[in-house]
């Protein structure tokens, strides 16, 4: 399922896929860096300035939890099995004073996504970093095709290397890309033929709405763990890697393979964007610079390496 069903009867289906929240812990706000780069923010729109702000909201969004107020949350809060435990440590009043008592929740969530639990840096890939086990020849032939400018160039948004400071790779730069992804007719909201996703540009607030070369750009998540998602991209077009995979290197070769077709036969591409936002669509970098008829940036051996080195970034890695 591209986006999980919530709401009051767990009947309403969300409108993108749910990203992950592993290796969060360093990221910041949203803001525009040095360069006039998108970077930071929660969620696939940035909008959430913290992870406290992120716990926060689900509560209420009506096709998730769908709280009524904030009174109406705190006394479900007040009913838990936990309840004696959450007020001893905020004052045998909290319950009363809701507000206070939402923010401690959150707190309390934030504390735990900054855990080691949620960032552990026990993969293969990082005891390969660590230097205690070499990875096979064909998950080193992977690294090198995600690294390679002329081929996966996957690095250029999820850093593979470790920091100047030695820390460990996210495998994410927190920035935002526009990348040409196929609409998916499984969501409901594309139902509606005039209605378009339109990510950061067009997130709540409305302070970016006037930034239209924005339209149509996603946060870049964190490959850790990628191999165990079931969906991908912010609309949960497709559930294969294998095919995420393909859809990057084929996009501009075989653009037929992966967009609708007008009914002249001619093909849609990047149809879940209005036409006049195409040209925000990353068609400058490496693997999306080439043109139809072309050879792909990867062979489908190629891609068997890359995916052999993209499952070495699973957590809990055991000799």
């Amino acid at each position: 399922m591209p986006a999980q069903l919530g709401g009051a009867s767990l009947n309403l289906q969300g409108g993108r896929n749910s990203p992950g929240i592993r290796y969060l812990a360093s990221n910041n706000a949203f803001h525009f860096d040095a360069e006039g780069k998108a970077v930071g923010g929660f969620f696939w729109d940035g909008r959430a300035s913290s992870l406290q702000d992120q716990a926060g909201k689900p509560f209420f969004n009506p096709k998730e939890m769908a709280n009524e107020s904030i009174e109406a949350l705190i006394a479900k809060l007040a009913r838990a099995s936990y309840a004696a435990e959450f007020a001893a440590m905020f004052g045998a009043d909290i319950f009363s004073r809701p507000q206070d008592a939402l923010n401690r929740m959150t707190l309390v969530l934030q504390a735990f996504e900054q855990s080691p639990e949620f960032q552990p840096f026990d993969s293969k890939y990082d005891e390969f970093l660590r230097g205690k086990l070499t990875l096979s020849p064909q998950e080193l032939r992977g690294l090198a095709l995600f690294n390679a400018k002329d081929k996966g160039n996957c690095a250029a948004c999820h850093p593979s290397a470790k920091g100047a400071d030695g820390s460990h790779p996210l495998f994410t730069d927190f920035s935002y890309d526009n990348l040409g992804v196929p609409r998916n007719p499984k969501l409901s909201q594309n139902a509606d033929p005039a209605f378009f996703d339109l990510g950061l540009c067009a997130r709540e607030g409305g302070e970016l709405s006037a930034r239209q070369e924005l339209c149509g750009a996603f946060k870049v998540p964190s490959l850790r763990n990628v191999t165990q998602r079931l969906s991908y991209f912010h609309n949960g077009r497709f559930t294969s890697l294998r095919e995420v995979l393909q859809f990057y290197v084929q996009r501009d070769t075989d653009p037929q393979k992966w967009y609708s077709l007008a009914a002249d036969g001619r093909v849609n591409k990047f149809d879940d964007l209005p036409a006049a936002l195409h040209k925000n669509v990353n068609i400058s970098e490496g693997p999306y610079n080439r043109k139809p008829g072309e050879a792909p940036a990867l062979s489908e051996q190629e891609i068997d390496d890359v995916l052999a080195f993209l499952a070495t970034l699973s957590d809990g890695f055991k000799r």
